[in-house]
């Protein structure tokens, strides 16, 4: 796929669902499209529609095989790509506390050791960017995250651990990512936060959504309890701040 020229595969899922595909690697142009497709399908709500779901390179669509018209559906979508915009959208920016390193980020002397720096400059390093929500999903609240430093991409581990606690700030590959629940994982724990990205019972469930910008602030150990008591009753924690 070119910027001038796109293309799309379509994927049938069953008999509910399709995968659109616009391409085959991490792109922000790639997911500004998915969006965009994201966007015009639920604000217009083909009958029979029931979801559409983001991820990196692709959109699933989901809908209801006794009353959604495939064939309109995908002539539709032909039309629609060449006009959507590859330019990622600004969403909304979220500033989320994460303690690093110690029985938060069990991982982090070792990941820094690797790539020779030192604790503290793995830290700068991961926590400089502003990354991008590329897709929610594996679990609830999983988030998914590009714009890790190239220099601190890491594989992931070769043995995986049974159990790692919700909240976990990990990388794994070129990836960053915020882990939701608790969960068994192979990505490198750098540290925890106590933010819920996803709740249930909380308005919204999820606290981010593709598009939308992470930027990691270090915090001090000794301000866990407080923080994970407010998110625990609800509280985002995290704060919204504008591009």
């Amino acid at each position: 796929m070119s910027a001038d020229h796109p293309v799309v595969r379509f994927l049938p899922c069953g008999d509910g669902a399709v995968t659109v595909e616009f391409g085959t690697k991490i792109d922000p142009a790639l997911s500004a499209r998915v969006l965009a497709l994201d966007a015009i399908l639920d604000a217009e709500r083909p009958a029979g529609f029931i979801e559409a779901v983001p991820t990196y390179r692709s959109l699933m669509v989901q809908f209801d095989p006794l009353a959604f018209d495939y064939e309109a559906f995908e002539s539709r979508v032909r039309a629609l790509v060449a006009g959507l915009d590859p330019a990622p959208k600004p969403g909304r920016r979220w500033k989320v506390p994460v303690m690093y390193g110690g029985k938060f980020g069990i991982d982090l002397e070792a990941t820094a050791e690797r790539h020779g720096l030192t604790p503290s400059q793995l830290i700068d390093k991961h926590a400089a960017p502003a990354y991008r929500v590329y897709m929610i999903g594996f679990m609830p609240g999983f988030t998914y995250l590009g714009g890790l430093d190239p220099a601190i991409a890491t594989p992931r581990r070769l043995d995986p651990r049974p159990h790692t606690p919700a909240g976990i700030i990990s990388i794994g590959g070129i990836q960053a990512l915020i882990g939701g629940q608790a969960m068994p994982s192979g990505w490198h724990i750098l540290g925890q936060t106590p933010v819920r990205t996803f709740m249930a019972g909380r308005d919204p469930a999820f606290l981010t959504a593709a598009g939308d910008e992470i930027v990691f602030v270090p915090t001090p150990a000794d301000r866990w309890d407080a923080l994970d008591r407010a998110a625990a009753a609800g509280e985002p924690v995290a704060e919204l701040v504008t591009p």
